[in-house]
């Protein structure tokens, strides 16, 4: 009998804890405000979830520019060139080996975050009565287009992670991958991913502790326009009575 050959274990660091945690925590954030996007009762949830969507995208902006190796855009964005290349590699059962993200996933994550931009702009515009029924269109669209690539994306992984024979979604867990030592990271970054942690509960639980009253919540719900409308008629009211 043909002994199985022997499954080596994930040997380099390649994400940083801070990228892993971003990845987790936008996935966490767009699941929850598309779940909660037609429910005026969860409506201060969909919203503090749309606005840490924004936080997180800002924040990855900048350790795309400063962060650890494999976390900079100048590692990973190559364009589309690259990217046909490699997808013509997977299409053929001979996928390019990269350590970090390929050229056709940086893609998706390009257009996640720039379409997650917009998304955020768009909703804080419509929550603010900004631009009327075609804003609010225009959230809606973008964001079943972000589901869209989501579900491209995620198609995507469960296929490389076939045929380069590796857990890509493990790797998101743990941080690690197969490849030469030089090719990973030193250092997880642990103190800037529990600074993130801080941040996105500190925001939560400020949302939270300015929730309206069971009172206002039906006002709140329908956001700063319909509060205005209600209390001008509160002043209205107490202008009858005098």
């Amino acid at each position: 009998m043909t002994p199985k050959p022997l499954r080596l274990k994930p040997n380099i660091l390649v994400w940083d804890l801070p990228v892993r945690l971003f990845h987790w925590l936008l996935a966490l954030s767009f699941a929850g405000a598309w779940i909660t996007a037609e429910s005026e009762r969860w409506r201060l949830l969909h919203v503090t979830l749309g606005y840490t969507l924004g936080g997180l995208l800002a924040f990855r902006v900048l350790w795309g520019l400063v962060g650890t190796r494999h976390a900079r855009f100048s590692d990973f964005v190559r364009g589309p060139r690259a990217a046909l290349r490699y997808l013509g590699g997977l299409l053929r059962g001979r996928p390019e080996p990269h350590v970090g993200h390929n050229p056709a996933g940086a893609l998706a994550i390009v257009a996640l975050m720039a379409l997650g931009g917009l998304i955020v702009a768009s909703g804080w515009a419509n929550y603010n009565a900004l631009g009327g029924d075609l804003m609010e269109e225009l959230h809606e669209a973008l964001a079943s287009t972000m589901l869209t690539v989501v579900g491209v994306h995620v198609l995507a992984v469960m296929i490389s992670s076939r045929l380069h024979h590796e857990n890509l979604v493990g790797a998101m867990i743990t941080g690690r991958k197969h490849g030469a030592p030089g090719d990973g990271i030193t250092q997880a970054w642990r103190s800037v991913a529990a600074l993130m942690l801080v941040a996105v509960i500190g925001f939560w639980t400020w949302q939270w502790q300015g929730a309206p009253q069971a009172d206002m919540a039906s006002a709140e719900a329908g956001g700063p326009a319909v509060l205005a409308q209600q209390h001008g008629r509160r002043h209205g009211d107490d202008d009858d009575d005098d």
